[in-house]
């Protein structure tokens, strides 16, 4: 902020609206006009929540909970999404990047450890230019950029220097069978860009005396049923490619939401032994940092 840096990274950004190539999707809309693309969000973020939260890993929740703001609309269409209402449906309210601004500096006063940025890849823009306006009153504590691991270089290199955690969650490590549950093209391939260069600007994780997080990556994994996910392969790519200190937490938190019934793999929980199976691939990759 001092150097002008911020400020020149929100006017680059913002341009971007114009033409959008943001993400992956690369619409080529112009947000600024009304021109809807796959996102469906125009010049306004929009917001299904803020408020501090405490279900996140105990590095980001501390004592004071993480500083969570939703947002509303995604760039996946994962059929098992247990939040579609808000990601899908876009329920929520849109809001100025002032409005935004002010959010984050309600959830510092709260004394939350950081601003945890949920489903953040397709308004880019509008949160650097409300990190720009709360900086200039007072923010101070990490930004966590909380995604769907289907980012875009490009817009992540705008990011150094600005987010301090980036947390992205790798979901599939076959392409075809990502385009099946998420609808996207080439999902593995671009996370696994997305995910080097966040590794590249802020490292492993590291954290406090107090066992909280201020800066680096955490990779979440979500098992799914039948290791529909491809844990082995994403494990050996996370431990030989990005870091065999990389923090990895292994979840266990799947159930049947949304659209998942359409597809009977996908119509139960994961066993306790698929679970284990994840496990031990993170362990047979060398991981040494393995949250499950």
């Amino acid at each position: 902020m001092e150097n002008g840096e911020l400020a020149k990274r929100v006017g680059i950004l913002k341009e971007m609206l114009k033409i959008c190539v943001l993400c992956p999707h690369q619409c080529q809309v112009n947000r600024l006009n009304g021109e809807k693309g796959y996102c469906r969000t125009l010049d306004n973020a929009v917001v299904s929540g803020a408020e501090p939260h405490f279900g996140e890993e105990y590095e980001l929740v501390g004592i004071y909970g993480s500083g969570t703001i939703f947002f509303s609309h995604c760039n996946l269409k994962c059929v098992f999404c247990q939040n579609y209402e808000i990601s899908h449906c876009g329920e929520g309210q849109e809001v100025e990047s002032s409005r935004l601004a002010e959010m984050m500096l309600y959830l510092q006063g709260k004394k939350c450890h950081n601003i945890n940025l949920v489903s953040p890849s397709h308004i880019v823009p509008q949160i650097t230019e409300a990190i720009l306006i709360a900086a200039k009153n007072g923010l101070n504590i990490p930004i966590v950029y909380n995604t769907n691991g289907y980012d875009l270089t490009d817009a992540l290199r705008l990011l150094d220097g600005i987010v301090d955690i980036y947390m992205p969650d790798i979901k599939f490590s076959d392409d075809h069978i990502a385009e099946k549950y998420l609808k996207v093209k080439n999902y593995y391939k671009i996370a696994k860009a997305a995910v080097k260069e966040m590794h590249r600007q802020v490292g492993n994780l590291k954290t406090d005396d107090r066992n909280i997080t201020y800066k680096g990556l955490l990779i979440r994994h979500l098992v799914l049923p039948q290791n529909l996910s491809g844990t082995e392969e994403i494990m050996r790519f996370i431990a030989e490619e990005i870091s065999i200190d990389t923090y990895v937490n292994i979840m266990a938190q799947y159930y049947p939401a949304h659209k998942s019934f359409e597809f009977k793999e996908l119509t139960r929980r994961i066993s306790r032994q698929e679970y284990q199976y994840a496990i031990n691939c993170a362990k047979s990759a060398g991981l040494k940092r393995i949250k499950g």
